[in-house]
């Protein structure tokens, strides 16, 4: 795991979910996945938005051309630890294959944070969306 990620992970573990930096006021979540390869758990701040009572994540590695590898852990390993403020839960990740549901997520993704819309542009290939639902 990279020094950023392990300093927002302990930042956000002290403070009940909240972080600062580029992140701050943003929703953050960390998501514990298995790893597609490896086994081993790893685990990632991701930004999430809510829909509804449901939250989803953007599988957009900052523009990265090439899927975060959380995603392909979650592909592999659905079931994952989601932490968000103080509450600890397990979910399973679902990622949205409905092209208008997609496409309406991603907008409202956009509309909050807009560097979003940004990321679609440099990735080069469509991003993914993904509803991680209590189980």
């Amino acid at each position: 795991m990279s020094d950023f990620n392990t300093q927002v992970i302990e930042e956000f573990r002290a403070n009940n979910g909240k972080v600062g930096g580029n992140f701050a006021g943003a929703n953050m979540v960390l998501m514990t996945t298995v790893g597609a390869k490896s086994g081993a758990e790893r685990t990632n701040p991701v930004v999430y938005f809510n829909d509804g009572d449901r939250i989803y994540v953007i599988a957009s590695a900052g523009g990265s051309t090439k899927h975060p590898a959380w995603y392909h852990n979650l592909a592999a390993h659905p079931e994952l630890t989601v932490e968000v403020g103080a509450e600890t839960y397990r979910a399973k990740a679902n990622p949205v294959t409905d092209d208008g549901e997609r496409d309406r997520l991603y907008a409202d993704a956009v509309a909050q944070m807009p560097g979003f819309g940004e990321y679609e542009k440099t990735a080069n290939r469509r991003i993914p969306v993904v509803h991680l639902d209590r189980i």
